[in-house]
This record gives structure tokens, sequence and C-alpha cells, in this order.
């Protein structure tokens, strides 16, 4: 999967200079447009469009020091429509304007062309099973929260602590479904997994789907397959290396891919650092690719 992630970002390095189209990079990658995006982000760091966006204004930055065109010139050939909409975008990644970097010769940021490549370690093992669920709900408390790669998010944090008996008692009382209990299920609202970007936060209790609670909100989950991790360790960096892992580690080398759908999260509330058991669930998918291919 990796070489055909490569073979991507081949053709995009050579679109650069038009329109990418994001559908046609899926394809070449052999897996769908929400699964690419959602496993670039992961395995660059950052969404796809900002890494597009910094490549781009990496040579529209070139070009603009060169002065061999004009501003307007460079502007049209990374298509933007307006001088303005070029020196925003410009901005953006170098922290001035085009005019300025051409008459000042200023130092200007530069975003390497990425390539991805596996590190083998062979010192950890993922424990995963695959389940196919019917549809279901999840009958909470929603709120929407920043998102948080390491370290505890203090909004999720004081969420769950907001949270009054009430509803707690009345979450257990309805949880009858797997997976049991309480549980957290996050529903990204972007491509980003940047810190910072938002996301719809629920603590709640799976149910089935006609099942109603009026002083709670309920997110409704249509049938579907999902990778399920059991996981231990301390609290609360162990999940986050392991949802790193799924994404970076499990995907390449599994033949599943990432499907739109909430992210569960069943764990035992514990002090920050101490060893808890916890299982995340992820929507997935069959994909199109067979290892080896």
């Amino acid at each position: 999967m990796l070489e055909r992630l490569n073979q991507a970002l081949d053709h995009l390095e050579a679109c650069l200079d038009q329109e990418v189209d994001m559908a046609e990079l899926a394809r070449i990658a052999a897996v769908s447009e929400y699964h690419f995006r959602r496993l670039f982000s992961a395995l660059a760091g950052m969404p796809l469009p900002v890494y597009v966006r910094r490549r781009r204004m990496t040579l529209a930055g070139a070009e603009v020091l060169a002065g061999e065109l004009t501003l307007l010139d460079v502007a049209v050939r990374y298509g933007y429509g307006s001088g303005e909409a070029f020196a925003r975008a410009f901005r953006s990644v170098h922290g001035i304007g085009p005019g300025e970097a051409r008459r000042t010769g200023a130092v200007l940021t530069a975003q390497p062309r990425m390539s991805f490549r596996v590190v083998v370690e062979g010192s950890a093992t993922m424990r995963y099973r695959i389940v196919e669920k019917e549809s279901f709900r999840v009958v909470g408390r929603k709120a929407r929260l920043p998102l948080v790669r390491e370290g505890v998010n203090e909004a999720a944090a004081a969420h769950v602590r907001g949270l009054d008996e009430r509803a707690i008692v009345r979450m257990k009382a309805l949880a009858g479904q797997e997976p049991a209990g309480i549980l957290s299920a996050v529903v990204y609202l972007t491509d980003s997994r940047e810190d910072g970007a938002e996301a719809d936060y629920w603590v709640g209790a799976v149910t089935g789907p006609e099942a109603t609670a009026e002083e709670l909100d309920a997110l409704d989950v249509p049938a579907g397959t999902w990778a399920v991790f059991d996981n231990h360790g301390p609290y609360p960096s162990a999940l986050q290396e392991l949802w790193r892992d799924v994404f970076t580690q499990w995907f390449p080398s599994n033949p599943y891919t990432s499907r739109p759908g909430p992210e569960l999260l069943r764990t035992r509330p514990v002090e920050i650092g101490a060893e808890t058991d916890s299982q995340l669930w992820i929507p997935v998918e069959r994909g199109r690719w067979t290892a080896g291919a």
C-alpha cells in the first residue's frame, strides 16, 4: 500500500500547477478518497489540503524570487484567480507577501516533498478482531471539542466531569450492546487530525436503534464493519499511541480501509499515567488491495 501512496504523491507533484483531483489520487492509491485523506493526515501529521498549499507555495516562492514572471503570472500558474488570493496563501506559508519577498529577498519557508516508508522494528504486536455490527444508537451527551494528539484533552475531561448523576444512571440503564458500558464516540468534522481541529465528542452508551431518552442526545450509526483493538497501558498516552499505530502501521499492512463513522472508545477511568484496559472501535471496510500487491 505504501508504494501506491507514494505513486499518488508522485502524481500530486506533477499536478501542483493545476487543479488537484483528490479522487484520482485515491484511485492511484487504490483506496477511497475518505480513507486516502485520513491516512495521509495520520502519516504526514497534516491535512492533505495543507500539504498541497505548502508545496505550491514552496514552488511559487522560488519563482517569485527568480523574478522571471510577474506576480500575477505566478498566481495564475498555481491556480489562483487573483493576486489577492495568491498573496493570502503565500503569506500563510511564508509569513510575508510575495511583493515584499521579491523586493527584499527575504528568507522563505520550504515544504519538502514527502514520501512514505516503513521502519520495521518488530517489537510490538497489535491485538484486533473484525466485527460486523447492525445499526445502533449512541445515547448520551455531546460536546464540540478541539482534538489533542498528545496528553490530556482538558476540554474532553471537563465534559465528562460535567455529567450529572441522573444522566450517568440513565446511560448505564440503556447500555445493552457491545461495546458495553459507558463509552466515548468521536465524529470528526474535517479531514484534519491536527491539534485544535474540531470534533463532536460523545459520552454515552450503545443501544438499539429505537432506544430514546428525552434528556439525552442521540447519534444514529448505520450497520457496518468495525476493527476492534484491545489495549493496555498508561492513560492516555497508550491510547494515543494505539490510534497512531492503527493508521500508520495496521492500515498499510492489512486489507481494510477506514470509512465514515464515529470512532468508539471504551476505557476504565483512572488517574493520569495509571495503567488501564481499553478498547478502540474503528469503522472499516474491505479494501481493494491485497498484501504483496
